[in-house]
């Protein structure tokens, strides 16, 4: 892998070697582990991308939580799946035997992007209590969410097959994929292109491009889900938190807002002037959105 020129930024090099590879079932999961709290904070990342985003605001988390970052099963340095569809209760039974592995206790579960999905599978399996985990709060950032019907009415298909098409292009090149990466930040003043390349670096590692296009697939799953998932927010006595780049301009406001109406959530902590990925636009707010909630 090339190193960064920006003794700054974290290469993807030097991040792989931060962390472990945790078996799981018939699989290893790259695990970034740090803190030394028994209040652990396991954070699920979002499509495209890895346990990379979180590069610039793992030190200060890991002050307050044991902090245990996985790239998820097909993405970023973990095994990747070349003979079917991964699926978001795959993901979630990984995860779930991930932390019983690691006996965590005390756990916060933050979900952004599609992480939010493996969440919603947790959240709905721990209000059946058939986790034996114990699990003090989720926290949702960015992601969209199976609020509404309207989210997956029929007459969206064609628009899921035009981002299906995005994604397929957004793979086609580092070019086309810092391009499209960098319109999705409120301001791309705040995301370097050498960090974009260690995130393509990520995303490539063992063919990874090859088997990350599952976007049309993952959007059918939250429809067939949606009544799971949407009950399992009204249901859960588990306190929610919601942490939001306001200027995103892949998830709609109205997500958040909704959420929060559906569930005794503290508060929603918006982080002003940050797209979709604000730990990434904006890593103090972000720091301290989590740690002072």
């Amino acid at each position: 892998m090339d190193l960064a020129l920006d003794k700054n930024i974290r290469t993807a090099e030097s991040w792989r070697n931060k962390g472990i590879f945790i078996p799981v079932f018939n699989k290893e999961i790259f695990t970034i582990d740090l803190g030394e709290s028994e209040d652990c904070l396991v954070i699920l990342h979002g499509y495209l991308t890895s346990s990379y985003d979180y590069n610039k605001v793992i030190d200060e988390l890991s002050k307050k939580y044991r902090v245990i970052i996985p790239d998820l099963i097909g993405f970023g340095f973990s095994d990747k799946v070349f003979d079917y569809y991964f699926t978001s209760v795959d993901q979630a039974d990984y995860i779930l035997e991930f932390c019983k592995q690691l006996g965590l206790k005390n756990i916060t579960f933050l979900g952004h992007d599609y992480g939010t999905a493996i969440v919603q599978e947790i959240l709905a399996r721990k209000n059946a209590n058939v986790l034996g985990l114990q699990i003090k709060e989720f926290i949702y950032c960015n992601g969209n969410l199976p609020i509404n019907h309207s989210n997956f009415l029929d007459t969206q298909d064609s628009l899921k097959s035009e981002v299906s098409k995005k994604i397929i292009t957004m793979l086609a090149s580092f070019g086309v994929y810092k391009k499209t990466m960098k319109e999705i930040f409120f301001d791309n003043a705040n995301i370097t292109d050498e960090e974009l390349k260690q995130m393509w670096l990520q995303l490539e590692y063992n063919h990874g491009r090859k088997v990350i296009n599952f976007i049309y697939n993952y959007l059918r799953e939250r429809k067939i889900f949606w009544n799971r998932w949407s009950l399992a927010i009204k249901e859960t006595t588990v306190p929610i938190r919601i942490i939001w780049g306001k200027k995103d301009l892949l998830v709609d406001e109205i997500i958040p807002l909704n959420l929060a109406n559906k569930v005794q959530a503290n508060n929603i902590h918006w982080i002003n002037d940050a797209g979709h990925f604000p730990m990434l636009e904006k890593p103090k707010e972000f720091i301290s959105a989590v740690l002072n909630g």
